[in-house]
């Protein structure tokens, strides 16, 4: 018994050491500034500041990709979420939405981090500073309602 655990130890580690030259590309692509959600809506400092701390990682194309995206498993996960994440919304690429959309995505912003689903436990667990207190989702939320009522005359 000793003996096979000692063996299935040895493929373990094996595997895992195998496993890091499989890592997934920690993308950060560039960034045409006149397309950023700056350029196209009027942000507050404290607006920026809160997308800064607690989305631009998911949901931009400046990830700031900690260590541990270097290992795998862990990198596998984060580039996953991470692709997700700039799929569903990506600040960087804001001037690319349609006309129709951005009200859209300015009123998701406000029911997810009003839902408390965003920004997700999995990245507040590790990412204390980037939990939304409720005068932060009051003012993201006001904000997109301002936006979208100037963006409607």
């Amino acid at each position: 018994v000793r003996r096979v655990l000692k063996w299935l130890l040895i493929v373990v580690v094996a595997l895992f050491l195998a496993a890091q030259f499989v890592r997934p590309a920690r993308t950060n692509p560039a960034v045409d500034q006149a397309q950023t959600i700056h350029a196209h809506l009027q942000i507050t400092p404290q607006v920026s500041a809160i997308l800064d701390r607690s989305c631009n990682d998911c949901h931009s194309n400046s990830t700031r990709w900690p260590w541990y995206s270097n290992i795998v498993p862990a990198s596998w996960f984060l580039v996953d979420h991470v692709d997700e994440g700039r799929q569903h919304l990506n600040f960087s690429e804001w001037g690319k939405l349609e006309k129709r959309d951005v009200d859209k995505k300015l009123e998701e912003m406000c029911e997810e981090v009003s839902d408390k689903l965003m920004p997700i436990d999995s990245y507040t667990w590790i990412h204390r500073s980037a939990k939304l207190s409720d005068a932060e989702i009051k003012v993201l939320c006001d904000w997109t309602k301002a936006e979208q009522a100037r963006l409607a005359k």
